[in-house]
């Protein structure tokens, strides 16, 4: 008879749950668009109740798709953004919105700690530099800005830390998520309570909930979650991480030997290390989910969030038409226009910067080089080949550290696009794997929950048994050499508007 497992993934743009069997195989699923709360510029946030709702009707929906016995289901797991700020209050209800890693109202504080040379005295002590969509910048501002909801702060969470309290009524902070908040020491795996001292939220201490790593059991389902979503009662409930290692996870990164893309909201880089680096030349450094692994990362929110925003601001009607025809979907649609126009024959350099760049936060979206011969295809094709150049900035400062990969291994909305795939071989000149399940960050808790439910003894086995490769898309080296030229110009024009960004 099969095990059972359930993965719970809240991200950028939507909320999933997936049950898979205990050889990976997807069972079932269910997803809701998250709504995204802009109340003025930089802000991203999500109300938290509704958040919470939409997560219910997705767990309800997956097991009723599922059409199995909900008893078979052997154990649940989260995974989420990093980053970002979801707050419980004194009153045992949510204290505000949520705040979503896409946010930047932090990014003058941000700046103010840097000329005041924190940001050195931060890195010795977490190898990581400091962002404005990080819980520290964002804990700051509402010291300055929300004086009453900083003092009514009880629990700290990250989303899925918060998904899982919902889920069990137990507080718990997660090891991979904190590792890339600027909270923990990275040495000793600790909360440290001289990075507070150092952002001047000392008092934030008692508000972080117990660490706890990926696999440990962090409550169970209770009976009134259980008469909401048929999960039964008791189920046990892990850890969860990072959504990052959780799609590394699901692609089987278990060793260095493999660069890992995740092209979703954010573009995420990485590679795992037993050594963490540390010479200044890599944005992050963070613990794996797996014991004595670091993962060396280079991210920015530049990455298929700004595809949705494109398709969702000048091709809505589009959208909508193609909604009432099941042949195809929007993203089929852009796949066709994309493939219609060659890489030599469009010199669009779109700067995916909806959200900030990966240089400075203030930084817009830009399309340069448009002229009057320019077709709807161009400006689709500039959009997907700007993210991946975009993907290419943070890649090129991982190299410098370590080059011998055997291939990227690519995961997000990008992955589900042959053309897209293509591009991103191309540019970065590696055969990229794709693996065959489609909701990895939900793989990667299910198998999370395999192992902390004891169907298998650690992660790599987890990995190993429950991860399957699709396709491997080799790189066309003509095109390599055009996008070698279209790279340099995409550096020297951001570099010219540099001085603009306001």
């Amino acid at each position: 008879m099969h095990k059972y497992f359930m993965g719970i993934d809240n991200g950028g743009t939507s909320c999933k749950a997936v049950i898979f069997d205990e050889l990976g195989v997807e069972i079932a699923k269910s997803s809701r668009l998250l709504d995204m709360i802009t109340p003025y510029s930089h802000h991203t946030e999500r109300d938290m109740d509704l958040l919470w709702s939409k997560n219910v009707d997705c767990i309800n929906e997956a097991i009723t798709k599922s059409k199995i016995n909900p008893n078979l289901i052997k154990g649940v797991s989260c995974s989420g953004h990093g980053k970002g700020l979801y707050l419980w209050s004194k009153d045992d209800k949510p204290l505000r919105n949520g705040i979503v890693s896409t946010d930047g109202r932090a990014n003058y504080i941000v700046n103010k700690w840097k000329e005041e040379h924190k940001d050195e005295l931060v890195y010795n002590i977490n190898y990581q530099n400091i962002l404005a969509c990080q819980p520290v910048a964002l804990l700051r501002w509402l010291k300055e800005n929300e004086e009453y909801n900083y003092k009514n702060i009880k629990w700290i969470f990250a989303v899925k830390d918060y998904i899982r309290f919902r889920l069990t009524g137990e507080a718990f902070s997660e090891i991979t998520d904190y590792s890339g908040s600027n909270l923990l020491d990275l040495s000793t795996k600790k909360i440290s309570k001289e990075l507070l001292n150092i952002f001047d939220i000392s008092e934030m201490y008692d508000c972080i909930p117990p660490l706890k790593k990926s696999t440990d059991i962090c409550g169970y389902i209770t009976k009134e979650v259980s008469a909401l979503t048929s999960l039964p009662e008791g189920t046990p409930v892990a850890g969860g991480m990072f959504d990052i290692d959780a799609c590394s996870i699901a692609m089987n990164v278990v060793d260095s030997n493999y660069l890992c893309c995740i092209a979703g909201t954010w573009s995420i880089n990485e590679y795992i290390s037993k050594k963490p680096i540390r010479n200044h030349t890599i944005m992050m450094n963070s613990l794996y989910c797996m014991d004595d692994y670091y993962l060396i990362e280079e991210s920015s929110a530049t990455s298929a969030g700004n595809l949705e925003w494109f398709i969702n601001q000048f091709m809505s009607d589009k959208k909508n038409e193609l909604s009432k025809n099941k042949n195809e979907n929007i993203y089929e649609y852009c796949d066709k226009l994309v493939e219609s126009v060659s890489p030599e024959n469009q010199n669009i350099i779109f700067l995916p910067f909806i959200y900030g760049s990966n240089y400075n936060a203030a930084s817009k979206a830009s399309f340069i080089g448009l002229d009057s011969h320019n077709t709807f295809a161009d400006i689709v094709r500039a959009v997907f080949e700007g993210i991946v150049l975009c993907h290419m900035v943070h890649i090129e400062k991982l190299l410098k550290n370590k080059t011998n990969f055997k291939a990227i291994r690519l995961a997000g909305g990008a992955a589900n696009s042959k053309v897209w795939t293509q591009i991103f071989a191309d540019v970065t000149g590696y055969p990229i794997e794709v693996v065959k399940v489609k909701e990895l960050g939900a793989l990667g808790c299910a198998m999370v929950a395999s192992v902390a439910s004891g169907e298998y003894k650690d992660i790599k086995t987890a990995s190993d048994k429950m991860t399957s490769f699709d396709k491997i898309i080799y790189p066309n080296l003509q095109n390599k050499k055009i996008y070698d030229l279209k790279f340099e110009r995409y550096k020297r024009i951001y570099n010219a508007l540099e001085q603009f960004w306001i």
